[in-house]
């Protein structure tokens, strides 16, 4: 009995030291990723958001850009920002749940939930309508959005997009667990901290394989944010709630009729860019594609002149996506980062890296 209650008591003192281990790296993660914007209470949330208002000889219209999973609004906003600066109005935010932004009562519910909240966004802002770019993740809140509230939508573009069903349905065991509820709470007040710290940056390196990560990349864009508890949360609901969302939202993106370019790469080791890419280009009339040799799942950063060069061609202007694309190629046709450490395929959101 006495080893009972021994065990038991080593147990629970593990569980503290855990918690306590968890609960000092989330405020050293916050000390070190502040929030870099604005806040607004929008559908229940409290949304952070970084607004740059439109120059008065602007030749773009408004841009929305929503980012991906584990992620927040500086892995677009650093790499695609100093491009666009000056010549649109351009709206960048953490996803509801994630970097500094609260999830809210109802953006649990699915990506047209958090859809809504964008729009009431827009609409706080006065974007009356806007060029949406969505990574990842963020492209099937994009597809939501497109389709929920084309009167608001002037053209998408999305970037290595995740939107529809996928063989097996299967995502990684840890977010499946962090949805269990009691388990899924304990799960991610006292592991996912110690365990992602150790496998971001191998996760980091698979996310952009073939292709090099950019320089000191993880602190800059504060992704170890997603590792405190109630945002690992937020992404594994995210996360393990895709599969069944695109069941059902699929087959209605022949509704959308806003211009359309689909960005992908032929070596995107975190989502299957030939089911959720060409699914978009089939599904979506008239979308285009452009498809990179030995890109990985990182437009927003690899290939950032051609995702402006999307941005352009939604917005009106004339522009040779494919030629652009074949100028990226060649930049990046020795790109071997990863080689023997990244397989070439799996599920569709990867590991604890911005997908």
């Amino acid at each position: 009995m006495n080893l009972i209650y021994a065990t038991l008591a080593f147990l629970m003192a593990l569980v503290l030291a855990l918690v306590g281990v968890t609960r000092a790296g989330s405020w050293l993660i916050e000390r070190r990723g502040p929030s870099v914007g604005a806040f607004a209470d929008i559908n229940g949330a409290r949304i952070h958001y970084v607004h740059i208002p439109a120059p008065a000889n602007a030749d773009l219209p408004p841009i929305v850009f929503i980012h991906g999973a584990s992620a927040n609004l500086k892995d677009q906003m650093l790499p695609l920002r100093p491009l666009l600066e000056g010549r649109a109005e351009m709206l960048f935010f953490d996803r509801p749940g994630f970097g500094w932004s609260g999830r809210g009562p109802g953006n649990n519910e699915d990506p047209s939930a958090q859809a809504a909240t964008i729009a009431a966004l827009m609409d706080r802002l006065g974007i009356t309508k806007a060029i949406i770019v969505g990574h990842s993740f963020g492209g099937v809140v994009t597809a939501a959005f497109g389709r929920e509230h084309a009167d608001k939508t002037l053209g998408l573009v999305f970037l290595a997009p995740a939107t529809h069903p996928w063989p097996g349905g299967a995502t990684s065991w840890y977010y499946d667990l962090t949805t269990i509820p009691v388990i899924g709470r304990l799960f991610s007040e006292t592991l996912t901290y110690p365990a992602g710290s150790l496998r971001m940056a191998d996760a980091t390196t698979c996310v952009f394989s073939p292709n090099k990560v950019p320089e000191n990349y993880l602190a800059a864009t504060s992704i170890p944010l997603v590792l405190r508890p109630s945002a690992f949360r937020a992404n594994a609901t995210d996360v393990a709630g895709l599969y069944r969302y695109a069941l059902g939202a699929a087959p209605h993106y022949k509704e959308i009729t806003a211009p359309t370019v689909v960005i992908s790469g032929d070596r995107d080791k975190v989502v299957y860019a030939r089911i959720h890419s060409l699914g978009l280009v089939r599904d979506i009339p008239g979308a285009e594609l452009v498809w990179v040799h030995n890109l990985g799942h990182k437009p927003d950063w690899i290939a950032s002149d051609l995702v402006v060069g999307a941005i352009e061609k939604v917005g009106g202007k004339d522009i040779d996506l494919q030629a652009i694309a074949r100028t990226v190629e060649l930049r990046i046709a020795g790109d071997t980062y990863g080689a023997g450490k990244c397989s070439d395929i799996k599920g569709p959101e990867a590991e604890l890296a911005p997908t």
